[in-house]
């Protein structure tokens, strides 16, 4: 459904550019070239609607509607991205990604080095965590 309104929607597109291009401007007439505002004014100054102004405003019409369509289709077929607070939510914690909290302590081992590279016994002394600077 999706693929047929989408070939809808380049032929529509291709079709109005193809009509807009080929209309002709408000004054392209011989009086218009003179300077001139006084022709068709049977039909007032914008003349009668021709048939490549009634193509243009289906074409125009038909753009609306395959556009609002794709966007109706497009948004109703997927769950959409999540928002910032909802990526929120479920950003994991400090702690549950085992970083301890600011002022608690940590178990730290230690293990001596002597001149001659011989290693002593290894101790464990606890270590309070603090928290990051802020930048």
């Amino acid at each position: 459904m999706g693929i047929l309104l989408m070939v809808v929607h380049y032929i529509v597109c291709i079709f109005l550019i193809i009509v807009v291009l080929l209309q002709s401007g408000k004054a392209a007439d011989l009086a218009g070239a003179f300077g001139g505002m006084g022709s068709q004014t049977v039909f007032g100054p914008r003349g009668s609607a021709t048939v490549l102004s009634k193509a243009t405003t289906i074409a125009a019409v038909l753009f609306m509607v395959t556009s609002l369509s794709l966007s109706i289709i497009s948004t109703r077929g997927g769950k959409g991205a999540p928002s910032v607070l909802d990526k929120a939510k479920t950003a994991p914690t400090q702690q549950q990604k085992g970083v301890p909290p600011p002022g608690s302590t940590v178990p730290l081992t230690l293990t001596p080095v002597g001149p001659n590279g011989e290693k002593g016994p290894s101790q464990t002394v606890p270590t309070p965590v603090v928290p990051a600077p802020a930048k």
